[in-house]
């Protein structure tokens, strides 16, 4: 894997940032496989963040905060239907389900639940990969 040296075009960083993600859901799939559902939906999730980072990319934009990375997605790419409302609504739901499990004592997470988060992570990187190439 290459090293980040801070040089590279626009197209360089959302296909870096792509392959992070893709990288993210092999690892939820591993964990999946291997019983640990809680870390199999954090993976998940971050696949779908760097994804969304990726688009991001494309406009120069950057965020700090997740919260503000998913909020300008919705706005920018959802509700203007460059990408299906109900691709949205599955994301605020990973996004939930990742916080639960990261940080709710008690939290039971499931195999279903993981691999509905991986199933949208996957379809959300496959629309991404979609919209870049009309791009580049």
């Amino acid at each position: 894997m290459m090293q980040h040296n801070g040089n590279g075009t626009r197209e360089d960083l959302v296909l870096y940032r792509i392959e992070t993600a893709k990288s993210d859901i092999n690892s939820a799939k591993i964990l999946l496989e291997a019983g640990e559902f809680r870390g199999a939906n954090n993976r998940a999730y971050y696949g779908i963040y760097h994804g969304i980072s990726a688009i991001h990319a494309l406009d120069g934009n950057v965020y700090k905060r997740h919260k503000d990375a998913l909020a300008n997605f919705n706005i920018n790419y959802i509700k203007t239907e460059v990408f299906p409302k109900t691709l949205g609504r599955k994301i605020a739901e990973a996004e939930e389900i990742r916080h639960a499990s990261d940080y709710d004592d008690f939290y039971i997470a499931t195999r279903e639940e993981a691999e509905e988060q991986i199933l949208t992570a996957e379809e959300l990187i496959d629309c991404i990969e979609k919209f870049v190439r009309e791009k580049f």
